[in-house]
């Protein structure tokens, strides 16, 4: 007999895709399980034989909207050049990251804001921003021991990456007339470098 195909990749990517569109037309609390079945076109206990709650759903969706940016630094660690070319690449990254979840902002920060009143939401918020600075702090490490940055305390350079990257998503989600990221281009990240940067020469001493 022919085994079954899994299917179960599939019908969760169905019930996220519906998820995602559910929460960001109502929002999370305006949004129930049940308009999630409807527009999945799935039966109710498909939908709770994968996601027991609308929290598990919430979960799952950070996991496929922000596992990009992490996977994209993880390659970043390992890749050849210079850590700054890197660190402005990953920059780059994140900036397009922005630009292309468009609709989706609003909801990424209706998921932070849920983080102050969910404790599952808040621990996983907390998790995603704990690997990406350790995976920054790497790059940064591996630039000070080659000596193209100064000596650094890179868990606090790390963080001010971080904030770069945040404010600058806060900003277009706020005023998005202000941020055009095509015109941005490595601008936010070679300030950032500028003070991270090793002299090669002393500039002159004031006579």
């Amino acid at each position: 007999m022919t085994p079954r195909p899994d299917v179960s990749q599939e019908r969760q990517e169905q019930i996220l895709n519906a998820a995602e569109k559910v929460f960001s037309e109502r929002g999370f609390s305006g949004a129930r399980m049940d308009d999630i079945v409807e527009e999945a076109g799935l039966s109710k206990g498909a939908l709770y034989w994968y996601y027991k709650s609308k929290d598990a759903i919430i979960l799952a969706l950070l996991d496929r909207v922000f596992a990009r940016e992490l996977k994209a630094a993880e390659r970043l660690v390992e890749a050849p050049g210079p850590a700054g070319e890197r660190l402005k690449i990953f920059m780059k990254l994140t900036l397009e990251e922005i630009a292309r979840l468009g609709r989706l902002l609003p909801l990424g920060y209706e998921f932070l804001a849920l983080a102050s009143r969910r404790k599952p939401v808040r621990l996983w918020v907390a998790g995603y921003y704990r690997g990406y600075r350790d995976l920054l702090i790497q790059i940064l490490q591996q630039g000070v021991e080659s000596g193209e940055f100064i000596e650094l305390n890179v868990e606090q350079a790390a963080m001010h990456i971080i904030a770069l990257g945040e404010g600058l998503a806060l900003l277009r989600f706020i005023a998005p007339d202000m941020v055009d990221i095509k015109r941005l281009g490595d601008a936010p990240m070679e300030a950032l470098l500028n003070g991270f940067r090793a002299r090669t020469t002393q500039p002159a001493q004031a006579r």
